[in-house]
């Protein structure tokens, strides 16, 4: 027999028809992929529904580092009390630029001439490790607004030479919000901190060998803490349309290095836009998800001294606060999650010995709105409190935080020591978490999501 390209091309098609009539063994399905994904309104891990159960905890990476400032033993004891009361998510700094700003903390990630910190870094690898090995996830932080982190602020000193304090007298509110929203118009301090986001994002994890981008423990990169397009209705109206191009570029770089993971703003929701609905929707058109951060005492709803004349009011505005951003976020066909909420002990005491029965209330109005959303199948797919202190107490009895200081807490340098955090001790805390933790298999058939 003569072979032709066309009796050729006849005995592949035939052998092919042969194929699809049965003869061969279908393709196996790809294994459901180990990384956070958003499926509309849900965040979905493995194919399951992922509720998020979470913690801040800004330091792991300081208490990471293989350093005389770090504490790795103190590291493992907080991962393991934490994913003991059932916390799946921490949401961590991966940022921190030193610099002139007072209460900034030190070492950071970089240093005054932008060189990066390895051993920070690889205190960060090692928390990863450890975060990971529990199956739980993170929530990465690449910059902040504000100035305990040195944040945006210092981005401008080390591209302009000047800077700002929060809090200095001669500037009063908004002045440092607008200074510092002026990042957003200077392309030498967006450069310095893209080199930094591309380094953290195409890292190697020193302890597991594993890049991020291959990671599963990370569950987000967040372009930075509470990012605002500035603090007067002016600054807003003059910057806005560069911070939302920042948002756009920022979150494409992150993409074009990591396809896996998703990308987050870091956002207060419309208390970062002065009541715009339109802003946040607007900011939040390139990320996966919506955030919203909660503060009743800061933003003038209660009085610390008078928390049981005003908080009956402050609860209203929450839950307005936390059903206004449900709705914005069903309106985009993503997930919400509140990412910070704090609230001060009885008396706006600092002491670990403080009770705590104020902050008992606010906590359960935001876990129950999260609850019914689980069983609702609405957008709010969980929280994370601010924040975990642990075993950490405050090492002066003017509970503030001096350079040098190494029990490092929820509560950051700016902060009053035991302002908002969880203690190791807060027992009726610690239960209230606890027994949220567990209503986050409700409504999901099948094995719950560790």
């Amino acid at each position: 027999m003569i072979i032709t390209r066309r009796s050729l091309l006849a005995g592949t098609a035939a052998g092919a028809a042969g194929l699809w009539l049965g003869g061969c063994t279908p393709e196996p399905e790809a294994p459901p992929s180990p990384f956070i994904k958003r499926e509309g309104q849900r965040l979905v891990r493995a194919g399951t529904p992922y509720r998020v159960v979470g913690a801040n905890m800004w330091y792991a990476a300081w208490l990471g580092a293989d350093a005389p400032y770090g504490n790795r033993e103190r590291l493992v004891r907080e991962l393991d009390r934490l994913q003991s009361l059932g916390v799946n998510n921490l949401r961590i700094m991966a940022a921190a630029e030193e610099g002139p700003l007072n209460n900034s903390i030190k070492p950071g990630f970089t240093a005054n001439d932008g060189s990066s910190n390895e051993t920070l870094a690889a205190g960060l690898d090692f928390a990863m490790a450890e975060i990971g090995k529990r199956n739980m996830t993170a929530v990465l932080v690449l910059s902040n607004f504000w100035e305990w982190s040195g944040g945006l602020q210092t981005l401008l000193y080390r591209a302009t030479g000047s800077y700002m304090d929060m809090g200095d007298p001669e500037h009063p509110w908004p002045a440092f919000a607008d200074a510092t929203a002026e990042f957003y118009n200077n392309e030498a301090a967006i450069a310095l901190y893209h080199q930094h986001l591309r380094n953290m994002v195409s890292r190697v994890n020193s302890v597991t060998g594993t890049t991020y981008i291959e990671d599963p423990a990370v569950m987000s990169w967040q372009l930075a803490n509470e990012p605002r397009p500035g603090g007067s209705d002016e600054a807003i109206a003059r910057n806005q349309d560069r911070y939302l191009a920042w948002i756009a570029r920022t979150a494409a770089i992150i993409r074009s290095i990591d396809a896996n993971h998703m990308v987050s703003l870091g956002q207060e929701g419309t208390q970062a836009t002065n009541g715009s609905e339109e802003l946040v929707t607007a900011a939040h058109e390139n990320v996966d998800y919506v955030t919203a951060h909660i503060w009743p005492l800061n933003w003038g709803w209660v009085a610390g001294d008078d928390l049981e004349g005003t908080w009956p009011a402050a609860s209203e505005l929450v839950v307005n606060y936390i059903d206004t951003h449900t709705r914005l976020a069903a309106a985009m066909n993503k997930p919400l999650l509140i990412e910070e909420f704090g609230f001060p002990r009885d008396d706006e005491a600092y002491s670990p010995d403080a009770a705590t029965g104020y902050r008992e209330q606010y906590y359960r109005t935001i876990y129950e709105r999260v609850e019914a959303s689980w069983r609702d199948g609405g957008p709010l797919q969980g929280s994370n409190f601010w924040a975990w202190n642990g075993e950490a107490r405050a090492a002066h009895e003017d509970a503030r935080f001096q350079d040098g200081d190494l029990a490092y807490m929820g509560d950051p340098p700016h902060e009053p020591q035991g302002w908002y955090g969880i203690f190791d001790s807060d027992n009726e805390m610690l239960g209230l978490i606890r027994e949220h933790a567990a209503q986050q298999c409700v409504g999901i058939e099948g094995q719950c999501p560790a």
